[in-house]
């Protein structure tokens, strides 16, 4: 499993109640299901599953965005999760 910092900004910050977290996941669809199941308020309105909810993604290393639930992560990864309005 890889060690990633987990962050989360606007609405999903809100829900989880904190800004960030360390946790060990291989893929983001491992990473959201155990969001889901330590911050309740972040799945009811911002998780499906092992998805994230439409109107939210997830930003890698402030490179790339994506939805996809395969996407690898790495060692040192960080994740950010946001509404995809949270730009302006």
């Amino acid at each position: 499993m890889s060690h990633v910092k987990v962050e989360f900004y606007g609405i999903p910050r809100v829900r989880a109640g904190v800004c960030s977290l360390a946790m060990n996941a291989d893929n983001l669809g491992d990473l959201l299901i155990q969001l889901a199941a330590r911050f309740p308020g972040l799945a009811e309105s911002c998780l499906r599953g092992n998805e994230l909810a439409p109107g939210y993604t997830a930003n890698i290393n402030g490179d790339r965005f994506t939805r996809d639930a395969t996407t690898l992560l790495s060692d040192g990864d960080a994740v950010l999760i946001l509404s995809v309005d949270a730009g302006g």
